[in-house]
């Protein structure tokens, strides 16, 4: 448990002293001594010099040893994969992407091996270096089933074997997480959610879609379905039915990043960019939350409203005491979309959360799949590390 302490503290400070060690965990001179020989002996810290030109005396700093393990995060989206690896402190030293054109389950597994290949060379590694691997994909994979549920936009990812031949091709553990939960953990771990034990995340980049975090751990549903709010039938457009072979439902219709090029055209603002929908959503809702007036003004009262809609249902079953706002589609807006829904939700719902912008805006799926990716790591690493200790 003192190491453990330890290795958390220096994560979380960086290079300590054994003196301020012993003041952090409460700990002796002497046991903090021999806690830090301990743990530079397992490699797990290094020496990373001293306290030379600090006031007081001159003492060694030592430091999480970053190179003791490496892990993993894939981001998988229908337009390419993008894979990272962070060494043991949680930071990133290698990144490669790579497109996903074709259909086929086979590709999936050769394309996500030649991406994490490529993440691991820029990082100086062999994949055979990386403890865990997390893979994120919009839907979710149905724990009775190992299919892929909710994503039927994603390409090659649907044989009922293919979960089977990604774990036969890779040489780690891997987990497959929603996209959408990754980015909860981010902000959870590194963001605006940190201290929050009840909260909401909602995202609207390719697909709109809720992370839902109870007591302090994701709920993801007996199917992992729980957070796919783009199927919430809502007031404001048709019963749309057979949504799994639509992909779509009423939230994703009313408010999804997709529509918002022809609200935009509808109320009179001017076309803004080119590209994929995403890139041309996020520009209009920034475009409009800069001018913020005439059609501007409307089509960003419009859109907040349609995201409070869907936003009234689930705060009106899970009472969450903060609601993070994310995804290309939303962040683009800041305040003045921010301060709009709050005020529609305000009319709409009983209770009142608070809603923030999500503050990891670098990748923020991938940078959850790293940090489960790194929790699962540290667990294994250390526990090993007490084992070997063990008379």
């Amino acid at each position: 448990m003192n190491d453990r302490a330890a290795l958390d503290l220096l994560l979380a400070h960086g290079p300590l002293s054994r003196t301020r060690i012993g003041k952090l965990t409460g700990l002796s001179k002497p046991t903090a001594s021999q806690l830090l020989a301990r743990l530079e002996s397992a490699g797990l810290v290094v020496a990373t010099g001293t306290t030379e030109g600090r006031p007081g005396p001159n003492a060694q700093l030592y430091a999480v040893n970053g190179r003791a393990a490496f892990a993993a995060g894939i981001d998988v989206t229908p337009l390419r994969i993008r894979a990272a690896v962070a060494d043991l402190t949680g930071r990133t030293v290698g990144e490669f992407e790579l497109p996903t054109p074709g259909r086929r389950a086979e590709n999936a597994v050769r394309r996500v091996v030649a991406a994490l290949e490529g993440a691991a060379e820029a990082a100086g590694i062999t994949t055979a270096d990386v403890h865990r691997l997390v893979i994120g994909t919009p839907g979710a994979f149905d724990p009775s089933t190992g299919r892929l549920r909710y994503a039927s936009h994603l390409p090659g990812w649907h044989s009922p074997d293919l979960l089977e031949e990604l774990d036969a091709a890779l040489p780690m553990p891997v987990g497959y997480e929603n996209d959408v939960n990754l980015v909860a953990v981010a902000e959870q771990r590194l963001g605006v959610a940190r201290d929050h034990e009840n909260f909401v995340l909602l995202w609207n980049e390719e697909g709109l879609g809720a992370a839902v975090v109870i007591g302090g751990r994701l709920h993801r549903g007996s199917t992992g379905g729980a957070g796919e709010v783009g199927f919430l039938p809502v007031p404001g457009t048709p019963l749309v039915r057979g949504v799994t072979k639509a992909n779509s439902g009423g939230f994703q219709e009313l408010a999804g990043a997709q529509v918002l090029p022809r609200l935009a055209h509808e109320l009179g603002v001017e076309p803004v960019g080119q590209g994929h929908y995403v890139q041309v959503a996020g520009a209009l809702v920034a475009r409009a939350a800069e001018a913020d007036s005439g059609p501007y003004r409307a089509f960003l009262d419009t859109y907040a409203t349609g995201l409070a809609t869907g936003l009234a249902s689930l705060v009106a079953v899970l009472d969450p005491e903060l609601v993070v706002l994310s995804g290309e589609a939303i962040a683009a807006g800041g305040e003045p979309l921010r301060a709009r829904v709050q005020a529609e939700l305000a009319e709409l719902a009983a209770s009142r959360p608070r809603l923030v912008i999500g503050s990891v805006r670098d990748h923020p799926v991938l940078r959850g799949a790293l940090e489960s990716a790194l929790a699962a790591t540290r667990d294994e690493i250390f526990d090993t590390t007490a084992q070997r200790r063990a008379p």
